[in-house]
């Protein structure tokens, strides 16, 4: 098996798995603007949908070769049936790594098919899901995408050792608990903790919106790497450890609306493209009193007009 995380330059950055945002559009735009130097999560794809042969969720594993190296992230709570989506996605698509979402607190994931957060409370089905997964022998390595715990931040501490033992090949780290959510602060030093009681590779996640931000976590938490997640949003040159000026985020901004219309076409391309002009724009100066066309835009031509205002 060929193990990036192992092989990987250090520190490892990776663009964290969002569901409706780190879609193929934006992928490849963090890595135009970005450059090759991290790895690429994508947003979370149902297992059971898989193995279903659903037609969307599939199209949602797809993946452009400039977008390597790339993992695909899974969620479900049946661990052969993950397994078996692994297998179809390992063999039709060719990741360069599968993830279990471990991690997720929305309540539609949570409380369907006991996925993401939820089994940061039935750890052993957790470990089985990790055992099922190394016993396909997939080729690429295994890595879970978790949390500190569901209701308390030192339920890692024994999480964390099951899932290295059960085989996973490194352990991302939010760090912060489900009932927390994204509220208060990512505990940083309990991730630290974490690094200390493991030998695989750890990535910290939480909190991380600055090369500032990215050089403090590693320090504090002397893990392999960081993950950014909303940090990306609206900045996706933070994965090149720099922030796009205005003239050169207009730029962007129009390549990642051309490339999301492509993918999803014309009749729903830039009503689902709207979220993200609310990031790119967030702060700048007369961006308040345009937001309302922002959120309106209807063509590429519409979104030329209004950007031409802010510059």
């Amino acid at each position: 098996m060929n193990n990036m995380w192992t092989s990987s330059k250090k520190p490892i950055l990776a663009l964290a798995p969002m569901a409706d945002f780190t879609d193929a559009p934006f992928c490849r735009v963090c890595r135009e603007v970005s450059g090759k130097d991290f790895v690429i999560f994508r947003e979370m794809v149902s297992a059971e949908a898989i193995v279903r042969d659903s037609e969307k969720t599939l199209k949602m594993c797809g993946f452009d070769k400039i977008e390597r190296p790339i993992v695909i992230q899974l969620f479900g709570g049946d661990p052969e049936i993950i397994r078996e989506a692994a297998e179809i996605v390992v063999k039709k698509f060719k990741p360069d790594g599968i993830d279990i979402n471990m991690g997720c607190p929305v309540p539609k994931i949570t409380k369907k098919g006991q996925a993401g957060a939820s089994l940061l409370k039935d750890q052993d089905r957790a470990v089985e899901i990790v055992k099922a997964l190394k016993s396909a022998n997939l080729g690429v390595p295994v890595s879970v995408k978790t949390r500190l715990g569901w209701a308390n931040d030192d339920e890692i501490l024994e999480f964390a050792p099951k899932l290295e033992k059960a085989g996973a090949d490194l352990i991302t780290i939010h760090g912060r608990t489900k009932k927390q959510g994204y509220s208060g602060q990512a505990n940083w030093d309990r991730i630290a903790e974490v690094k200390k009681l493991v030998n695989i590779p750890v990535i910290a996640n939480g909190d991380i919106r600055s090369q500032e931000d990215i050089d403090k976590c590693i320090d504090i938490t002397g893990a392999d790497g960081v993950m950014i997640g909303r940090g990306a949003l609206g900045n996706p040159r933070i994965l090149g450890g720099s922030e796009l000026l205005l003239k050169e985020k207009v730029k962007v901004v129009l390549r990642h609306a051309n490339l999301h219309m492509e993918h999803y076409g014309d009749e729903h391309g830039l009503k689902t493209f709207r979220k993200h002009l609310l990031f790119y724009f967030k702060g700048f100066p007369g961006v308040k009193e345009l937001r309302q066309e922002l959120v309106k835009v209807e063509s590429i031509a519409d979104l030329e007009r209004v950007l031409t205002k802010l510059q």
